[in-house]
């Protein structure tokens, strides 16, 4: 199966996908300020495909609960250099990690092939971005609900995007894990993927260091949350997840590539 983002086809269904995620952020809830000047979020993101990743997901503004909008200009300013300096130097996908459609449009400009919109909404003027450049669109449930409410949401969400002319093909989805849930909500969508999984569409799962691992792991300190989100991920690859989403990409892959491999033995 294809998902087409641009000029880029990423083939899922078979192996699991890894989109590291590069935060050019100062308060981000796990990495704040890490990777915020241009050099370093560079650095961050070649380290993160030597490591493995398939997907390089940028992001300039943190979605932490409580976190502070910037506006679009600003988080425009933040990832230009950033993108400037790796247009043409890596060749997997690009997702930018914004849901204004300013930003989408001048970062589809400088490179990018996927806008990761955690708005949880089909706004038209993002709608008509991606459709006029071809890019891939993950589109994310935010806010609490129940399992019912997340499938109904997936469902308006892709007739709407049929109606806006938007290919199948495009689309990935997210139950925005962590996004207005609380910690039985958020358990609840980790075991039970296979109810979300849409035929023709990848899924994509986001716990990285997230609250319900550090919840779940008893571990306060978000960076040290690799083996619950191990844990996590094994739960959702045998469940037919496609892409997971995370910080460390060279300790959590061993996981993710024995989750597979337990997987495909049920094949």
């Amino acid at each position: 199966m294809i998902w087409k983002c641009k000029n880029k086809e990423i083939e899922y269904g078979k192996d699991v996908l890894i989109m590291g995620i590069v935060n050019v952020t100062p308060d981000s809830f796990s990495d704040g300020g890490d990777h915020f000047s241009p050099d370093d979020a560079v650095e961050c993101a070649l380290k993160l495909i030597e490591d493995g990743a398939d997907i390089i997901d940028i992001g300039a503004q943190s979605t932490r609960p409580g976190h502070i909008p910037v506006s679009d200009k600003e988080e425009w300013k933040r990832l230009e250099p950033v993108l400037k300096a790796l247009n043409g130097k890596i060749s997997v996908p690009v997702s930018i990690d914004t849901y204004y459609p300013y930003v989408a449009e001048k970062s589809l400009s400088l490179g990018a092939d996927i806008i990761n919109d955690v708005s949880g909404v089909i706004n038209p003027d993002m709608a008509k971005i991606i459709k006029d450049s071809g890019a891939g669109w993950v589109i994310m449930h935010n806010g609490s609900g129940t399992p019912d409410d997340i499938k109904t949401f997936f469902e308006n969400s892709l007739t709407e995007c049929d109606r806006l002319g938007i290919e199948k093909s495009q689309i990935c989805l997210d139950m925005g894990i962590g996004f207005g849930k609380d910690y039985k909500e958020n358990l609840e969508l980790l075991t039970k993927i296979y109810y979300y999984k849409v035929d023709g569409y990848p899924l994509l799962l986001g716990t990285s260091r997230k609250r319900v691992i550090g919840e779940g792991s008893r571990q306060s300190e978000p960076k040290q949350r690799t083996y619950g989100n191990i844990a996590a991920d094994t739960v959702a690859i045998m469940q037919g997840v496609d892409i997971i989403r995370l910080h460390d990409v060279l300790h959590e892959k061993q996981g993710i590539y024995m989750a597979q491999a337990l997987r495909d033995t049920k094949k």
